[in-house]
């Protein structure tokens, strides 16, 4: 059930973002659609890009949000930092977690890397459940940040 839900979450955010490369436009759209596809097992849904030595708020979906996130900082600045992605079953237990909202249980973090191996931002989804995220979540929202990084950079 849930690789379906991906996978028109996957196809649809390829016909929602081709041709467009307005870095604003693309990621609104595209947190709204991660919204919209998985519903309530998605709190909060945008993203963080790089500034310098920080990561930004940028488009999301959900209550308001940290503006800015330090290298290594959190788990979004882990994934910077590692330019890996980072599945947190319970964000309590993440050592050095900003809590930016109490309703966050879990948390995955996926970044956004360009064709040159760069970070240039990270995906950070959150539920109000433990365990939200497995590696099917990880494997599939990959694939949603490399369609998303290929359009912008």
């Amino acid at each position: 059930m849930k690789q379906k839900l991906y996978d028109n979450l996957l196809e649809q955010l390829q016909g929602l973002i081709a041709g467009e490369d307005n870095l604003t436009s693309v990621l609104a759209n595209a947190s709204a659609l991660m919204r919209d596809v998985m519903g309530e097992r998605f709190f909060w849904v945008g993203f963080y890009l790089v500034d310098g030595d920080r990561l930004v708020l940028g488009p999301f979906q959900g209550s308001v949000a940290c503006y800015r996130i330090g290298r290594g900082r959190g788990v979004c600045g882990t994934a910077w930092a590692k330019a890996t992605t980072q599945v947190v079953p319970d964000v309590e237990r993440f050592p050095g977690h900003i809590a930016c909202s109490s309703l966050s249980r879990s948390e995955i973090v996926v970044p956004l890397i360009d064709g040159g191996g760069v970070v240039r931002g990270v995906l950070d989804i959150d539920s109000k459940e433990l365990a939200q995220f497995d590696d099917t979540d990880a494997r599939n929202l990959e694939r949603a940040a490399a369609i998303i990084a290929r359009v912008l950079w």
